[in-house]
């Protein structure tokens, strides 16, 4: 999928997509969005330590690396699970400038990922194991002996791949998340939370990322 890399107003990169006129990321600040939406309200809410998530849309590997971080900060284990049909080529993500802006342990991290093969379990480090699935998810087929306490939804908008949003989708996650698991997005329409109520889900609308009003974050 052809993109442009595009600064963002707190400094970071984001992917833009010109067919589909779409970014991967908010540009009022795409690092700032992904701590909020995915770690501070998702992960963070997360009590044990040892988590499973399934991320819809790797994209860039930033939600990937803010998560490995996080998880070695605070002693967790992850595996981490995400699905991507059209995965950045590798020239790309060279050029984004994430490691830059965080920690000096980011660059090796981010690679690590990145660098893991496709369609297997990657150990990156001892508080983080990546499986990278290239795929897409209106046809995958989750492994019913695996359930996710957390779901970053990270897909493009319901208006530009509604395909994502469906309800019947929404119900595959929800059948695919343990008890009490917690699904995350930066989407906050209210086709979308009545969507996941009627799969289910408890559904509470969160303070959004800067330039954002509301997120949604719905409870199995």
């Amino acid at each position: 999928m052809k993109s442009e890399i595009i600064i963002t107003s707190d400094g970071s990169h984001t992917l833009y997509v010109p067919h589909l006129q779409e970014h991967y990321h908010s540009t009022n600040g795409a690092l700032q969005e992904s701590e909020h939406v995915f770690i501070r309200m998702g992960l963070q809410a997360i009590r044990q330590q040892e988590i499973h998530i399934f991320e819809v849309g790797f994209g860039t590997g930033l939600n990937a690396l803010l998560t490995a971080l996080y998880a070695s900060q605070q002693g967790k284990k992850v595996f981490y699970q995400a699905i991507e049909r059209y995965p950045i080529a590798s020239e790309k993500l060279s050029e984004l400038n994430y490691t830059r802006m965080l920690s000096s342990e980011s660059a090796s991290v981010f690679e690590a990922i990145h660098q893991a093969d496709w369609n297997e379990e990657i150990v990156v480090n001892e508080c983080f194991t990546v499986c990278k699935i290239q795929a897409d998810l209106t046809s995958y087929a989750f492994d019913e002996g695996r359930k996710f306490q957390l779901v970053y939804f990270d897909a493009f908008a319901p208006d530009k791949q509604p395909e994502m949003w469906s309800e019947s989708l929404l119900f595959r996650l929800y059948e695919a998340m343990a008890s009490g698991g917690i699904l995350v997005t930066y989407c906050a329409k209210g086709e979308i939370r009545r969507r996941l109520q009627r799969c289910g889900f408890s559904v509470e609308r969160l303070p959004g990322p800067p330039g954002k009003r509301e997120m949604l974050r719905a409870e199995r």
